[in-house]
């Protein structure tokens, strides 16, 4: 898997991005996505407003926006690459503070959010949002799950008989 990760306007106070691709390829790993490419971008208010603005005609900037490769009219040679998510990030700070979150835990769950919309889910409906929530926590949980210890073998009891 590919996870193409990149920061503008920043340097942003709080974004680890070690640990956030490390978070999303262990997303993509829940997934079942092992060899998908995923783009990340963390960018300021005033692009994220403008990408909202031009491809979902609403003038105000937001959170997160995901732009999914295999939508559209060459969608069907996206291939592996799933598309890009843009997150913002002092929009995800005021979030976060209102919430009483980490910055981290914040982009962490607009990371989700996004992955899960470039892989066709939505929040339309109220049992669509319903799902959509549990599938995130379910992506959060597993992006913040430590790696488990590989068992060693234990060595044989039996005795090899000559």
């Amino acid at each position: 898997m590919t996870v193409l990760l990149r920061v503008e306007g920043g340097p942003y106070e709080g974004i680890d991005r070690r640990t956030l691709r490390r978070r999303a390829e262990k997303m993509l790993a829940f997934l079942e996505k092992d060899d998908a490419e995923l783009s990340v971008a963390f960018v300021d208010d005033a692009t994220i407003h403008e990408l909202n603005r031009e491809y979902r005609h609403k003038d105000k900037p937001t959170d997160v926006l995901a732009f999914a490769m295999s939508e559209g009219e060459h969608g069907d040679v996206s291939g592996h690459v799933l598309g890009d998510v843009i997150i913002s990030v002092p929009t995800a700070k005021r979030q976060a503070k209102a919430a009483k979150k980490t910055l981290l835990d914040e982009t962490t769950m607009l990371l989700a959010h996004g992955l899960l919309h470039l892989l066709g889910w939505d929040h339309e409906t109220a049992s669509k949002d319903k799902a959509m929530r549990a599938e995130t926590d379910r992506l959060i949980a597993a992006s913040a799950a430590r790696a488990l210890p590989v068992p060693k073998k234990k060595p044989s009891t039996k005795r090899s008989r000559r």
